[in-house]
């Protein structure tokens, strides 16, 4: 059963002279940050509590910490949204005019993923109102790692490969990023609720274990398609920056060649990687300071 994802809000009315109350559907998509249940705005809290119904959406990102914890700090109930309720479930909804309503917690931004840009114009197609609540994401939390925001082009996204699936599409980014000067943010695949191919076929999905990429897997393939393609966009002498749960206690970020990384444990997801591009020399600073024999116990 599909839960309806709008909320009513009180607007004044003139009826026959008088002032009387009606409603207008809202939908509040609102970021949570990075790392934990702490780090939603205090705008993201005021609106939560304001919902009746409040869903997380928990396919295109994670948090360290599971709903139970958001549960205990909002003091709200909250469901699991996966990508086929997010994707496709709430067109009902929204096309239903329906007026009880819920919130969608999104980590990081909501406007992270293009995912929640479709949701937003679905719901404006039907004139129904959206207020989004911002929040920190891996696109500008990068900067911890020293190098200037004003000095990346164009982000990428690296799948998982498979036998018979190894797109490339993103070197050709790489490519570009790379002739222009440009750093390249890296953002790895994570797996989350993914059917099999083969349940699939028989009508009855299955769904794989949870994964999520590391950044010596991301190195692997960009090293593979490089040596099939020789562009020079990633080889094993690129200067890189691996980085892993950004905006934690425990973070890390670690800088040197591709082969360096290769050998370093960044440990429990989400990981991300930057392809250094022609560094300034306070970015070259910068970077010495995480550089690997720096980042060795």
């Amino acid at each position: 059963k599909r839960l309806p994802l709008l909320r009513p809000r009180a607007l004044s009315e003139h009826r026959g002279g008088a002032e009387v109350a009606s409603w207008e559907m809202v939908l509040y998509l609102i970021g949570l940050g990075l790392a934990d249940e702490r780090d939603i705005t205090l705008r993201g809290l005021e609106a939560l509590k304001k919902c009746g119904k409040v869903y997380l959406e928990a396919y295109t990102s994670i948090l360290t910490v599971g709903k139970e914890r958001l549960e205990e700090a909002y003091g709200v109930k909250i469901e699991i949204a996966d990508r086929e309720m997010v994707e496709g479930g709430f067109d009902e909804v929204l096309a239903g005019g329906c007026v009880e309503g819920v919130a969608l917690l999104v980590v990081g931004d909501p406007f992270g993923a293009t995912t929640h840009a479709d949701l937003m114009l679905r719901a404006k197609q039907l004139g129904i109102p959206v207020e989004v609540v911002h929040n920190v994401s891996i696109m500008n939390a990068i900067g911890c790692c020293g190098l200037s925001l004003y000095r990346y082009g164009e982000t990428i996204s690296i799948p998982y490969f498979t036998e018979t699936w190894k797109p490339d599409s993103f070197y050709d980014r790489i490519v570009s990023n790379k002739k222009a000067g440009l750093h390249t943010l890296c953002l790895v695949d994570i797996k989350v609720k993914e059917p099999t191919l083969e349940s699939l076929a028989r009508g009855k999905p299955v769904y794989m274990p949870p994964r999520f990429m590391t950044v010596k897997e991301a190195l692997e393939q960009l090293l593979e398609i490089e040596a099939i393609r020789k562009e020079g966009a990633c080889t094993s002498a690129s200067m890189c920056v691996g980085v892993a749960r950004i905006g934690c206690a425990d973070q890390q970020i670690v800088a040197g060649t591709a082969a360096e990384l290769l050998s370093v444990d960044f440990g429990a997801p989400l990981h991300s990687l930057v392809l250094v591009g022609e560094a300034h020399p306070l970015e070259l600073e910068l970077l010495e300071g995480f550089g690997v024999a720096a980042s060795t116990p």
